[in-house]
């Protein structure tokens, strides 16, 4: 099975996928596109030339590579992608055959958590848009998409990690539920920007508290982004 994640920055994302990677069934891909996107758009991120160095810049590449062998023999595949890699000229044919899921979040805990790292974020920074345009897609394949919410799993990692497993037909293995300190072997490069507190970490954080208050350009944000996460959360696994 080939599980690919979708997911906007900032996320439960890389604990999701540290979750997966605990399970000894079961390969994990951070960001694959990620490269191709820097390289396609041109934009300055954090540790741009190391990810430029790390990834092939051609997007097609990526997608056979994903439509490929799972590494290491393993049974199942994690994948995990950044919605706001998949711009004009990125394929998506491959996404007929793997098993779509789409994790959300809030966005005024998105924005909140992504000033913190990067300076005046924009509605293409934090995914939200096109995270609405891929679920729709999927639905348009008849791909039965599976959509969860970070702050549910926050709340109980392990009743919707095993609602996640049962929605996608996988077996539940309680090794999700934790995971060593200090990273994993496939994380990003990025990662010492990005992963602190994952790294430091050997499980889900415990349940969030109030929503962040917001003013200025990120209130701003978070009305353009409502729409499109509201798209999507009526239908979060509950």
């Amino acid at each position: 099975m080939k599980i690919a994640m979708w997911s906007g920055p900032r996320n439960l994302s890389t604990a999701m996928m540290y979750a997966f990677g605990n399970r000894a069934d079961c390969a994990v891909v951070d960001e694959p596109f990620y490269a191709a996107y820097l390289a396609k758009t041109g934009l300055d991120h954090p540790m741009t030339t190391q990810i430029l160095a790390a990834q092939p810049h051609d997007p097609q590449v990526v997608a056979d590579a994903l439509s490929g062998p799972n590494p290491d023999g393993k049974p199942h595949w994690y994948q995990k992608h950044m919605t706001q890699h998949m711009i004009a000229g990125v394929p998506r044919l491959w996404m007929r055959d793997v098993v779509n899921v789409f994790l959300i979040r809030h966005p005024a805990r998105v924005i909140a958590s992504y000033a913190a790292k990067r300076e005046n974020p924009s509605l293409d920074d934090i995914g939200f848009r096109q995270q609405a345009e891929l679920y729709q897609e999927v639905q348009s394949f008849g791909g039965n998409p599976v959509v969860i919410d970070s702050h549910d799993i926050r709340d109980n990692p392990r009743v919707m990690l095993e609602k996640l497993c049962d929605a996608i037909g996988l077996d539940f293995d309680p090794a999700m539920l934790s995971w060593p300190e200090g990273g994993h072997k496939d994380d990003g490069v990025w990662a010492p920007h990005w992963y602190g507190a994952v790294w430091n970490s050997t499980g889900f954080a415990g349940a969030e508290g109030p929503l962040p208050r917001l003013e200025g350009d990120a209130a701003k944000l978070c009305e353009e982004a409502m729409p499109y996460y509201l798209q999507m959360a009526p239908n979060a696994l509950k």
